[in-house]
């Protein structure tokens, strides 16, 4: 989950890092704290305390708490046991990371300055050159391995000399030609008081939800180029922050997830102050859905927790109809796999990828029918291709893994996984990236297609996904950054075709319009920011620049400026970008 210090089996479910300054995404001091690891020793921890005279409760409650966070510091390594003299018995002794320590900034997520994510030059591309995706991703932009015949000039020449194969351009030739004016300038911006957790398009891009937190979900009319703000709803039973939103699939309903033992749900066109508690009935004292996914039929939901579970409701029976204990510790992501609901994805801090098919699925005895292991490092995200065949994950190991279901990882891979993921006592949030985690070679069984290295991940559950089919073929991967920037990598090279720089703190979501080449980015500094493409003179970006420049430096000085007069919403600024040049 975004609260631990770092991800892995070693960890237990729902663990934290004990600080008193756990201020992370999913670690509220008050509420995370003292979830502690919930093993085996924990749960039972629990459940005596629960026997306890009512008198007595609360403190036996107590005392299972500091032995959770001590179990928790234990094992992350955090501090040791260890003999003293005669009469002193045993000790504890702190242990340190061989990372430096951060101060506010890293809370904040501002470290983007000082640190420099780890960038493949020459990606491995043997196993993406020889698998499907890679004739997939061709097909759809009309696309040939034999270059220059069928560059972007040499269509244009050919469509002014009538030789095109049609009237025009074929759908995967508009594909293509849309790959060359990727989004670069950020046209319209909101910036609020508190961080943007996520943002998301509805399915048909003329909505787009997001949540920050200030504990508001708000909506916006993004039809014909548009970016107001339709709808600002204040969310129930938050606890921390506002962590994951979805629409349904009709976008007439809003689903939301927070520190809570409920799923929330309102209506767009009905009564927004009556929202719809989803009970999930969980064991955990302390609970949290870290991630949510509408199936396509719009009668389930699908979530994953901070007790290693899977949970899925049912929205016609309005009650819980699957619980699968499915990883050894949170569950950081999840998805369908595509439009027939049976095949669900989960990604977990244990830094395994798995595959449930509820078809042969048993709720008493769950096994996955394969799973996929190759981070060194917890999993802060998953993204479907909805082909049912391909998925990419998001990984604290500063990487992205594109993964082909066809292929799982052997005993042997999941041993080396769980070897590598227990030695991480780093902590992501507050702390740089240890030389030690950078590690490039492949651990022994992984069966991943394709590796991704050039963004951050630090501070937060940070998300990637793939670029639409419709306008790009699917072409793309995307990711948000700790330092700020959206980055774009090409799937079948593995390299970095884009980074668009505009925000002060790390970038944790970002969407990418359904059809439109557009891209709305949600960041710890409060922006939420339109990005379309736009070619300006160079004497026109070095004016744009200054202006940037002068708009900061009033901001950071305090004193009014022009583009916060008149501000429709309280806390809200669309600064210069809103007409002007790219942040």
């Amino acid at each position: 989950m975004g609260s631990q210090s770092s991800s892995g089996m070693s960890c237990g479910r729902g663990s934290s890092s004990g600080s008193p300054a756990d201020q992370s995404e999913a670690g509220e001091p008050n509420q995370n704290q003292s979830s502690g690891s919930s093993g085996s020793s924990s749960s039972q921890g629990r459940r005596t305390a629960d026997r306890q005279p009512g008198d007595t409760q609360s403190a036996f409650e107590e005392d299972v708490d500091l032995a959770e966070v001590l179990a928790y510091l234990l094992r992350r390594g955090q501090v040791r046991v260890v003999h003293g003299h005669e009469d002193s018995g045993l000790q504890l002794v702190q242990s340190y990371s061989d990372s430096d320590e951060e101060g506010d900034g890293a809370w904040e997520g501002r470290l983007g300055n000082r640190y420099t994510p780890p960038v493949d030059t020459q990606p491995d591309t043997q196993e993406v050159d020889r698998s499907e995706i890679r004739t997939q991703v061709l097909l759809a932009t009309a696309s040939s391995s034999l270059k220059g015949r069928h560059s972007f000039t040499h269509m244009l020449t050919e469509r002014e000399q009538g030789r095109c194969r049609g009237s025009s351009f074929s759908h995967g030739e508009c594909s293509r030609i849309r790959t060359h004016f990727l989004p670069n300038y950020v046209s319209h911006s909101y910036t609020y008081l508190q961080k943007a957790f996520c943002g998301v398009y509805s399915d048909e891009g003329n909505m787009f939800l997001s949540a920050c937190q200030d504990q508001n979900i708000r909506l916006y009319d993004t039809t014909r180029g548009r970016f107001h703000l339709l709808q600002k709803v204040k969310a129930r039973d938050v606890g921390w922050s506002v962590l994951d939103v979805c629409f349904t699939p009709d976008a007439r309903h809003v689903l939301y997830s927070s520190w809570s033992d409920y799923i929330h749900l309102y209506s767009i066109d009905g009564d927004s102050d009556n929202h719809n508690a989803l009970n999930l009935n969980p064991d955990e004292r302390r609970f949290c859905v870290f991630s949510l996914a509408a199936s396509t039929d719009g009668k389930e939901v699908l979530g994953g927790a901070n007790d290693g579970c899977l949970y899925v409701f049912d929205l016609e029976q309005q009650k819980r109809t699957l619980k699968i204990e499915a990883h050894e510790d949170d569950v950081n992501a999840v998805a369908f796999a595509d439009s027939s609901s049976q095949l669900l994805f989960s990604g977990s801090d244990d830094a395994v990828c798995k595959v449930w098919d509820r078809r042969t699925l048993r709720e008493d005895k769950p096994q996955p029918v394969g799973q996929l292991a190759g981070h060194r490092d917890g999993i802060t995200f998953i993204h479907s291709k909805g082909d049912a065949r391909y998925l990419i994950s998001n990984s604290k190991d500063q990487t992205i893994k594109l993964w082909d279901i066809r292929k799982f990882s052997s005993n042997e891979g999941l041993a080396a996984s769980r070897v590598v993921v227990s030695q991480q006592n780093w902590d992501y949030r507050w702390q740089q990236v240890p030389q030690r985690a950078l590690k490039r070679h492949k651990l022994t069984g992984d069966t991943s297609v394709m590796t991704y290295r050039g963004h951050g991940v630090l501070h937060t559950l940070i998300r990637c996904r793939f670029s639409p089919e419709f306008s790009t073929g699917q072409r793309f991967i995307y990711s948000g950054c700790s330092t700020g920037k959206i980055v774009i990598y090409d799937v079948l090279t593995g390299k970095v075709v884009s980074r668009l720089s505009g925000h002060d703190a790390c970038v944790r979501d970002v969407s990418w319009h359904p059809y439109d080449d557009k891209i709305i980015s949600s960041s710890w500094d409060g922006g939420v920011r339109l990005w379309e493409h736009r070619q300006t003179h160079p004497l026109d970006e070095e004016r744009e620049r200054k202006e940037i420049d002068t708009w900061k430096k009033t901001r950071d000085e305090g004193r009014d400026c022009p583009w916060n007069r008149g501000c429709k919403e309280l806390g809200s600024s669309d600064g210069p970008g809103q007409s002007s040049g790219p942040f």
